[in-house]
């Protein structure tokens, strides 16, 4: 949740910075528009998946995991035995 806050907040300081660009006497759009791109979102989304990925990995396994456990309803690991006996042939 904290990693959220720190985000929503430079996105509000790059936001300034990109207005401050585009309302510079010197400044331009285009400026403005390369310094939201490439100091606020690349950053911040390479930044948020990085962070990111042991929570995808923990529900990754935790998915494998019931799949697993759906499969093999006893949970013995063996794969389920027919519930019907075979007949018995006589020679």
């Amino acid at each position: 949740m904290a990693l959220y806050l720190v985000a929503i907040g430079w996105m509000y300081v790059v936001v300034l910075m990109t207005a401050a660009e585009a309302l510079a006497p010197g400044g331009s759009l285009l400026g403005a528009l390369i310094t939201l791109v490439f100091y606020g979102l690349l950053p911040l989304a390479l930044v948020l998946y990085l962070l990111a990925t042991p929570s995808r990995r923990k529900a990754l396994r935790a998915r494998e995991a019931t799949q697993a456990s759906a499969a093999q309803p006893d949970g013995s690991g063996h794969p389920p035995s027919h519930p019907v006996a075979a007949k018995r042939e006589e020679a």
